[in-house]
């Protein structure tokens, strides 16, 4: 079993940029794909990134292709959202997702993860 934790939300400008952080712990992260979602205010949560075991393969909803960047360091067991040009529709909480697999296949709907963060609110202002 593994326990994530997000960090590095808040409230910025759009046009800015903010890093998201999810550090594992419980078990190494290697052993998980991983994925971001957002889950904007009346709306239901959403695919936003998400990335392989070993980083190789990393993929993108296309509302934030080109302006965001899935990441990991698995070393520190952390896998991290790079997240610049932000829009106000951007506004949502943020969750990390982790699913113990050794496949390498996209991962995009909710029910492909087992493991899920508490979140992490980000607000972009107009």
């Amino acid at each position: 079993q593994v326990q994530l934790v997000e960090s590095g939300g808040g409230l910025v400008q759009a046009g800015g940029s903010l890093r998201l952080s999810c550090t594992a712990s419980g078990r190494s992260s290697s052993s998980y794909a991983m994925g971001w979602f957002g889950q904007a205010p009346g709306k239901e949560r959403e695919f936003v990134a998400g990335i392989s075991r070993y980083g190789f393969t990393t993929y993108y909803a296309d509302s934030v292709k080109g302006r965001f960047t899935i990441s990991r360091d698995n070393a520190k067991n952390t896998v991290y959202l790079q997240m610049n040009s932000l829009k106000p529709e951007d506004t949502a909480v943020y969750y990390c997702a982790a699913k113990q697999t050794s496949q390498t296949q996209q991962r995009r709907r909710e029910i492909e993860y087992d493991y899920w963060g508490q979140g992490t609110q980000v607000t972009v202002s107009s």
